[in-house]
């Protein structure tokens, strides 16, 4: 039977980043079983998240990708303190990927705690010297720092963009995840095409204004209007496919959104 995402541009299935599949996979798979889900999936990338019980085990969890001929894409990295912006998630991904002869984004979010009583000049200087000590760093590893909306004055767009505009390194972008950014779904219209030159990737999740925070592809209200949206913004960078529902086995959550993007694209027209 053909595959419906196999040609389908920008959400093609070879084009398609796992996300949210480690800490929320309530089957609990280790590494090697995570990868061999992803290969039957038919997903060649993944973006890793993790809690602490993971750490022990993310040697293993490079080695099963690459075993498996599985792209290691990003590493996120949450809660980043900008007053020591190398320490923490990043310095152990960073040590990590070293220790590994890997290579991988970083997708970094920060503190919120830090900025406040800032100005917004100041809020900008600070978070944008905090990127540019992990771009540095994350560089010399062939890597790129992508900033990750996930609320707060941080995870604005507008204040994203700002950043950008007030680092120096050029290994630097933006990750928009649909599920952090249900405020903005108003504002989108004219926020996306801004900023699609900076994206690195972007994360989907069904979409109903005042809904539930994580759902369905293709069960939300407004499904249609974002897979639209990044059509016409000409952005052809990663799509990421969330599990990110703590009470599905993650191959079941995956494969139910790969389904629902297949039957958004099969009723808009393409390119």
């Amino acid at each position: 039977m053909p595959d419906p995402l196999a040609d389908a541009g920008v959400f093609s299935r070879t084009n398609l980043v796992a996300w949210c599949i480690v800490p929320f996979d309530a089957a609990k798979r280790g590494p090697a079983e995570r990868a061999a889900m992803l290969g039957r999936l038919g997903l060649r990338a993944v973006a890793y998240d993790y809690r602490d019980e993971h750490i022990p085990s993310f040697d293993d969890e490079i080695a099963a990708l690459r075993e498996n001929d599985i792209e290691l894409s990003a590493w996120w990295c949450g809660g980043v303190d900008p007053h020591d912006p190398l320490g923490g998630s990043v310095g152990l991904a960073l040590e990590t990927l070293r220790r590994n002869q890997a290579s991988s984004d970083l997708w970094v979010s920060m503190r919120e705690q830090a900025f406040e009583g800032l100005s917004q000049p100041e809020k900008l200087t600070l978070a944008a010297q905090a990127v540019d000590a992990i771009a540095s760093e994350a560089g010399k590893l062939n890597g790129r720092v992508g900033l990750y909306n996930h609320g707060g004055w941080y995870g604005e767009p507008e204040n994203q963009m700002a950043v950008l505009d007030e680092a120096e390194a050029d290994n630097v972008g933006l990750v928009y995840n649909f599920h952090h950014g249900h405020e903005q779904l108003d504002r989108l219209g004219v926020l996306f095409p801004l900023m699609a030159p900076n994206l690195l990737c972007v994360n989907l999740n069904g979409m109903t204004p005042g809904g539930a925070k994580i759902v369905p592809l293709g069960s939300g209200a407004r499904d249609r209007e974002m897979i639209e949206l990044i059509r016409a913004s000409g952005y052809e960078g990663p799509i990421g496919i969330l599990d990110h529902r703590n009470e599905l086995d993650a191959e079941d959550s995956l494969r139910e959104n790969l389904e629902g993007l297949a039957g958004l694209v099969s009723t808009i027209p393409g390119d």
